[in-house]
């Protein structure tokens, strides 16, 4: 869900709180009311609706609350890089850039979530939104638990909103890093690491899986989850497209380049218009809504 960043509440708050007062003729006391009240108008304003969308927090509207996956922003990580083999001059040295730049990558893993992803048709994603979810889940590697807690590897959330988009495939020993502020708008100290092991399909290869949240992939490089938290690159990631409607009705999966890999329009119950919205505007501009924009353009 989206978090409202941290800094931009207590500095509108403090802005508030330490505002001269209009007389100086006498000090101004304020009592808890008085307080109380002026925070709550400043959260008022950080939580003013932005342009073009219905709602500041699209998450809520079907009450999961703020962020139920915990994607949260990390302590230095201890990594022991899960590689994989190559067959070929070219493919080891990709590897080895890869590992260079994100050593939290399970790039075996990665390798497998994009094939599956990949090997997705059309028609196998322009089926009912809950039948191509499921689908979503297998090609990231994950499985679909709903009735399990937040947070203890629960994955309805998963491609169910605009912001828990990307299929994060990373070593284990790196899945029980917390945010420490390095992303922002993400929540501050949540473990990720034990829900990971429990929502891991073991059959796509070493390490875990996680749908980490997409926010700040729109800088380059990304500044998401995935990259700053994880220190590891995408399998892939899922981008609605506006399309000549701007109905947002179309989603392309997109590799950790930008690349399309595969895409489809969903029927049924999808996330809502606004989420689906969000999800590109929060895009925009960077490498991964490049292939919602052409396939809009077509």
């Amino acid at each position: 869900a989206f978090a409202i960043p941290r800094r931009a509440v207590h500095v509108t708050a403090r802005a508030a709180t330490s505002r001269a007062p209009a007389s100086s003729a006498r000090p101004v006391r304020w009592t808890p009311r008085a307080l109380a009240f002026t925070a709550a108008a400043a959260l008022a304003v950080t939580l003013a609706p932005r342009p073009g969308l219905a709602s500041p927090l699209p998450f809520l509207e079907n009450g999961a609350g703020p962020d139920p996956s915990g994607c949260a922003p990390v302590q230095p990580p201890n990594f022991s890089p899960t590689r994989a083999f190559a067959s070929s001059g070219d493919a080891s040295s990709m590897a080895d850039a890869t590992l260079a730049a994100y050593p939290g990558t399970a790039l075996t893993r990665m390798e497998n979530a994009r094939a599956r992803a990949s090997s997705l048709t059309e028609s196998d994603l322009s089926q009912d939104w809950d039948q191509v979810r499921g689908k979503l889940l297998w090609a990231a590697g994950l499985r679909d638990l709903r009735d399990v807690a937040p947070g203890a590897g629960n994955t309805g959330h998963c491609f169910n909103d605009f912001n828990h988009v990307d299929a994060t495939t990373m070593a284990l020993d790196v899945s029980d890093n917390e945010n420490r502020g390095q992303v922002d708008g993400i929540a501050f100290g949540n473990r990720l690491g034990p829900g990971i092991r429990v929502a891991s399909d073991p059959d796509l290869g070493p390490g875990g899986t996680w749908c980490t949240c997409a926010q700040g992939g729109a800088n380059e490089p990304p500044a998401d989850v995935a990259h700053l938290q994880f220190r590891s690159k995408i399998a892939w990631k899922l981008v609605w497209v506006p399309g000549v409607k701007n109905d947002f009705a179309r989603f392309v999966l997109v590799d950790d380049e930008g690349v399309e890999l595969a895409s489809g329009v969903p029927t049924g119950a999808i996330p809502p218009r606004r989420e689906r919205e969000y999800n590109y505007q929060m895009l925009k501009g960077g490498r991964y809504a490049r292939a919602a924009e052409a396939r809009s353009e077509a």
